[in-house]
Parts: structure tokens; sequence; C-alpha cells
């Protein structure tokens, strides 16, 4: 098991985000977290990543308590986060933007990810064709990808992807899905917050639904009938 959270509470000010969240992906699995806004799927993923603590309960990276490490850490570990906002620095390039992602590579894995870097230019031809211009400059879907490649350049043992294409282009959504799709192959596990269910359920090995910041079901997305009641669970 790559990832297990056990019990998980969140507090933030004085709303009780998370609520005894239990989850699991095991190495090479794509996990989908689905429900309404609101409802603590961001949280969920934040906090793995660190950027919360949580108040009560255990998160476990590859057996490993993950509870009090800071998120530079926990990306060194091997857990990156695309958050939704993407976080592009508008001050920087695309290629400064991406090398961001070197930061958190420690010094002995530097060269490779550095090579790493320029396969990433590579898969998003775009991204090196404008490696020079600044990152805000770029279309929507160009700050998505440049926002997976940032994270891609460390090379994680599991993503966390928020929301990608949320916003985006048919064409960019399927760009995205065919990513997700390879590095799915290459063996990445991923946690997955996507708004189009019908989409992302088949990329999806397993789901879980949360309500009120509380997982209320578990499923396998490969199953009819555990997907015809996630769609149930979420329908508005």
């Amino acid at each position: 098991m790559i990832l297990k959270i056990h019990d998980v509470n969140v507090s933030l000010g004085l709303s009780h985000v998370l609520q005894g969240v239990n989850l699991s992906i095991q190495p090479g699995e794509t996990v989908g977290l689905f429900g309404r806004n609101g409802v603590g799927k961001t949280t969920i993923v934040k906090t793995i990543a660190g950027w919360y603590k949580p108040s009560l309960g255990e998160i476990y990276f590859e057996n490993q308590s993950i509870n009090s490490l800071p998120p530079n850490e926990i990306t060194r570990l091997g857990i990156g986060l695309v958050p939704e906002d993407r976080r592009i620095f508008p001050g920087l390039s695309v290629e400064g933007n991406l090398q961001l992602g070197l930061m958190q590579v420690p010094p002995s894995e530097r060269q490779k990810a550095e090579e790493r870097l320029e396969l990433v230019l590579k898969r998003f031809p775009r991204l090196g064709e404008r490696r020079s211009q600044p990152g805000n400059t770029l279309s929507g879907g160009e700050q998505q990808m440049l926002a997976m490649g940032r994270v891609l350049v460390g090379k994680p043992k599991l993503l966390l992807i928020d929301e990608p294409t949320e916003g985006l282009a048919p064409m960019i959504v399927t760009e995205i899905f065919r990513l997700m799709e390879e590095l799915k192959a290459q063996g990445v596990a991923i946690l997955l917050i996507e708004q189009n269910i019908h989409k992302a359920i088949h990329l999806c090995n397993r789901h879980y639904v949360v309500e009120r910041g509380k997982v209320v079901l578990e499923g396998n997305s490969q199953k009819p009938e555990d997907r015809a009641e996630l769609m149930k669970r979420v329908s508005v």
C-alpha cells in the first residue's frame, strides 16, 4: 500500500472540515475522489501534501507516518500535488516554473531531474515552444500542462491531481486524460479529483465519495453496479 489515511480529522478555524476520513491507494492504482463542491475533497489532498495538519488520525506513505512532515519533505518522499489553482508564478518563464520542481529533488537526483525537465518539455511540445515565455501569459490549458509538468520533473510515486480539466476546451481535456493514462501505465499512483465523472471513471480502478467531510462510499470503478451507485450519490 502506497498511501493509507486512517481516521483523519482536520479543523480549519471553527470548521470541522474532515471527520474521520479513511482511504487507501495501492502502488500504480488510480483512485477517484468524487463529491459535490465544498465537501472536503481538496482539503483531503492538501492534508496529504502537508498543507494542512490532521488534528486526529494518521497519514502513512509507504508505511511511514507523514503527519508531522512539512510539505517540502513530503514532496521529496515522492508525493506530488497539482493544485486546482495551478499556482503558476507570473514573474517566471515556463522553464523557470518547471525548474521550481527541481528544488524538491534531493541533490543526488538533481542531474536525472534536469534530464526529466527536458523530457517534460518534449512531452508538452507547446511548453517547449514557449519555454522563455512568462508562465502567466499561457492559455488555461497550457498553464495546466505547466502545473503538471512542474510536478512530473520530480518523478513522483503518487500524484494528487485536483480538478485538472475545469474550464478547459474539450481538445485539451482529452490531452490531459491521455497524459494521466500514460502516467497510470507507467505505474504512477494517482488520486484524482474531477467533476467530469463520466470521463474520469474509465481511468479509475476504485473511487470514494465524500459528503460533508466524510467518506460515505467506496466502490470498484470497473463494476457497473458500483458506477451506478456512484452516479446516484453525486447527481444533483
